[in-house]
Formats: structure tokens, C-alpha cells, sequence
């Protein structure tokens, strides 16, 4: 059943909510920098108070510079250089794409080489970035700031609290609201304790052993896998946060139940338990000065019942011969967890955007996304909705399973859509016929795709997509 996720998945899955401000003169007093000039480019690398950065500038820029928030990277994770777009240096289609239209490009590791969560510095980083470049190398005309996966968090945050200094955001299999998500971490690693595990000595919050504790998760999920019984239980611990069983880009969308609970697993164990689980735990908690979540008050029958996954947990306890009701009691009777309310503050202090939206804002997102599920895009521009331009936001989805499956083509697609929204003032066609046109007409070399799951690339035909997520079980506004 287990399908391990590879320590690049986790980079998609996890980025640090991003907030402070620095200035200018402290950032240039602690900067070190290297120029070299190749053909066609200028390149920057160097230090900012600590943080390492990267810049390209081709010959003939057009003005535009397109910032570049990364996703969270774990202890141990092996440094490939610093990324300025969504896939590594050295496999980035998109990075020469842009260069060579004209665009430069920037991107700032953060401190501590980008390990861990860098909640209250990254976004100084990137204003100190943003400094270094308009005093070094030229004010540009346009900024656009990206951001993959939380670093969407970034992106977002980026434009709404520096307004003045930014004419768009891309975003890409975006997590738009940390404190829902580390709810329903803790809500899926509640359930498999409570469900799968009862008894047993797990710590979900305030983790002093996150080793021992996932282990003990991850034996439990693969041990449920083996009966029907077991299967039912995880397709109901999966529905609380209406994670797809479409783990693959590469493969279609599972027909079959059993397959469909079993890719579902995969989400829960590596995503959820692995990826977010009692490790990020322990560090978010470190770094937050306490447990930022909670499940008092959540009633998981009614979040059932929002469930998209409701009909699929209904069918798979009835093969099971299980009561449903008997779980949910369980579920009920369970001791609830309360947060830190210091906690709470910093992560909504230091994560959450508002969705104001005073740029235009483009968002590309997998439709079987079960990371950072598609809700979260809902959940997004309800916050816009209420709170800002809803013509001033652009949500586009291809249809395929995992996370960040899209292909530079598309990813092209949705960058030329906003630089086109930044210079005329109005927004293309952005129907699906349309986006997979725009990305089609870049050629082959454009239509690879990256699996997170198996870490490899195939090439795929443009897949948007007309779609509509469910709604986000834990919202956080």
C-alpha cells in the first residue's frame, strides 16, 4: 500500500507563513554578493542578513521581475540551489522561458538555508531581496511574487502587506490558509489514533518524541489497509479533509473503491503523518511558542456530512459490516485538544492572508490535489469574496491526481494570463479550450510533468479543466 513520498514532496506539501519587515539599510549592511555575466544573462548570488539569494537578469529586461517564495524544506533535505520557479535549477523549463522573454528573476532561501519553518523571517527576507535588487541591479517596473504550495502563503502575504511594491501574484497548488491546515492535520492524526490506534501512547500536540509517535501512526494506517474493516476507517479519517484517492500525475483517476481508499492512505500516511505530522508538529510548535490547534467544539459527524467523501465512507462501512455511528461515537466521546492562544496569534499573525486582493491574483491548482486539497482555492476566494476584488482573481485547475502536477506549458500558461492582466488591465481568455491552447502551442519540451510520488517526469497533453472544489472543512476566517 505504501508509496513513500520522496523528501522533494514535502517542499510542495509544507512552506513557512511568512511575515516581518526589515530594512533596507540593515538588509545592505549585512549583504555579500557575486556577479557573473554569461551570454544573454546577468547572475547574482550571495548573502542577506544570512539569507542566501539568487538573482538572473537577461540582456534586454523588459521591466518585470517575478519573485519567487519556495516551499518548506525538512531537516536534512539536500540542497539542489536556490529555486526560482517551481521546479529545480537545473530541470526548470519555466526559468529559461522567462529569461528569455525578458523577464528577470529572484528568489531568496531564507535563513538557516531555508531548513525549517521560517514563519517570522521569510518575508523579510524577500522585502530585503526586493531592496537589494532595486539599489544593485534597477527599480523594476513590474514585481509579480509566486509562491508553490503554503509558499502561496508567501505570495499572498507579500502583495497585501506591500501593496505599493507588487502588480500581481501566481500561485500554484496553494495552501492559503495554515492555521485550517494544521487543523485538519490534527484532525486526520486525532482520527487514527482514536480509530486505529486506541490506546496507544501518540502525541499529536505538544510532541516530545516525533519519531516514536509516527512510527506508531504509520503502523497503524498500514496495518487498517489489510481488512475491510480497516479500509472503511481510513476512508472516514480521509473524508475529514476531503482528500481524493488520486495519488499519481501520471496514471487516471482510480475507478475502483478499494484502490481509490488505498491512494487515499498514501495521502494520509506520507502527507499528513510523515509529511505534517508529528515532526512538522514539533517544529511549527517550537517556532510558535505552542500548539497552534484545536478540535474543541468540531463535531465530526456534521463535518461528515460536509464531506464530499460521505457517499464513499457510507459505502465502504456497509461492505465492512460496520456501524458508522459506533466511529462517530467514538470520535464524540474522545478527549478534545485546545490550542495556545499565543500560538493561534502568531500563526494568524504570521500566515493567514486576508484575501484583499490589491493586485490581480491568478491561482493554478490540481484538481486531485490531495496535499493541499483544491478546498483551500474555494476557501480563498470566499476570503476575496468578503474582503476583496473578486475581479481581480483568476482560478484555473488541471485535471490530475498529486500535488504540483502541472507542466511548464501550464505553468507558462497562467504567468503569461497575469502579465497579460498587469499590462492591459483586463484579464484574457482563461477557459479551459483556451489555457490548454496557450500552454499546447510552447511544444513538447514544455508538456513534462513531475510525479512528487516517484520523483520521475512524463510528458502529458494540457489538462485544464472546468472545476469547482468542495468546500473547506476548517476554515480559519
Amino acid at each position: 500500500m505504501r508509496r513513500r513520498m520522496r523528501g522533494a514532496v514535502l517542499v510542495g506539501l509544507l512552506v513557512s507563513l511568512l511575515t516581518g519587515a526589515a530594512t533596507a539599510a540593515a538588509a545592505t549592511a549585512a549583504t555579500t554578493t557575486t556577479a557573473a555575466t554569461t551570454e544573454g544573462r546577468h547572475s547574482y548570488t550571495g548573502t542577506i542578513a544570512g539569507a542566501q539569494f539568487r538573482a538572473e537578469v537577461p540582456d534586454h529586461w523588459n521591466g518585470t521581475l517575478v519573485l519567487y517564495s519556495h516551499g518548506y524544506q525538512p531537516a536534512g533535505f539536500p540542497f539542489f540551489g536556490v529555486a526560482l520557479t517551481n521546479r529545480p535549477p537545473d530541470r526548470s523549463e519555466t526559468e529559461a522561458w522567462l529569461l528569455d522573454h525578458g523577464y528577470a528573476l529572484a528568489a531568496s532561501q531564507f535563513q538557516n538555508e531555508g531548513i525549517g519553518y521560517q514563519v517570522h523571517n521569510a518575508l523579510r527576507d524577500q522585502t530585503a531581496l526586493l531592496d537589494w535588487f532595486g539599489a544593485s541591479v534597477g527599480k523594476p517596473r513590474h514585481t509579480v511574487a509566486t509562491g508553490q504550495s503554503l509558499g502561496a502563503t508567501i505570495a499572498d502575504l507579500l502583495a497585501e502587506r506591500n501593496p505599493h511594491r507588487f502588480a500581481g501574484v501566481a500561485t500554484f497548488c496553494g495552501g492559503h490558509d495554515p492555521v485550517g491546515l494544521f487543523n485538519v492535520v490534527l484532525d486526520l492524526n486525532f482520527a487514527v489514533k482514536t480509530l486505529l490506534a486506541p490506546g496507544q501512547d501518540i502525541e499529536v500536540v505538544h510532541v516530545t518524541d516525533p519519531e516514536r509517535s509516527t512510527k506508531a501512526l504509520v503502523q497503524a494506517i498500514e496495518q487498517a489497509f489489510t481488512t475491510p474493516q480497516g479500509r472503511a476507517r481510513l476512508a472516514l479519517v480521509g473524508a475529514f479533509n476531503n482528500i481524493p484517492g488520486w495519488f499519481s500525475a501520471h496514471l487516471p483517476r482510480p475507478t475502483d473503491v478499494t484502490e481509490w481508499i488505498r491512494q487515499q492512505a498514501a495521502w494520509i500516511e506520507n502527507a499528513y503523518t510523515i509529511g505534517l505530522g508529528p515532526s512538522a508538529r514539533a517544529d511549527i510548535e517550537r517556532v510558535a511558542g505552542g500548539n497552534p490547534s484545536w478540535n474543541v467544539g468540531v463535531d465530526y459527524g456534521r463535518q461528515l456530512a460536509r464531506s464530499s467523501q460521505q457517499a464513499l465512507v457510507r459505502r465502504a462501512y456497509r461492505a465492512a459490516g460496520l456501524d458508522l455511528r459506533d466511529d462517530l461515537d467514538r470520535l464524540a466521546d474522545a478527549p478534545r485538544i485546545a490550542p495556545d492562544k499565543d500560538a493561534v496569534a502568531f500563526l494568524y499573525r504570521y500566515g493567514v492572508p486576508q484575501g484583499s486582493t490589491p493586485v490581480p491574483v491568478v491561482t493554478l491548482h490540481s484538481t486531485g490535489d490531495g496535499g493541499a486539497v483544491s478546498d483551500q482555492e474555494r476557501s480563498y476566494a470566499d476570503l476575496v469574496r468578503r474582503n476583496g476584488d473578486p475581479s481581480r482573481l483568476r482560478q484555473l485547475y488541471v485535471d490530475r491526481g498529486m500535488h504540483c502536477s502541472y507542466s511548464a506549458g501550464e505553468e507558462i500558461a497562467t504567468l503569461r494570463t497575469l502579465f497579460a492582466r498587469i499590462d492591459s488591465g483586463r484579464w484574457p481568455d482563461t477557459s479551459p479550450p483556451a489555457m490548454n491552447d496557450a500552454a499546447g502551442e510552447l511544444g513538447d519540451a514544455y508538456k513534462l510533468v513531475l510525479d512528487f510520488g516517484t520523483f520521475t517526469d512524463a510528458p502529458m497533453e494540457p489538462a485544464f479543466t472546468e472545476f469547482t472544489p468542495p468546500r473547506f472543512l476548517r476554515p480559519s476566517r
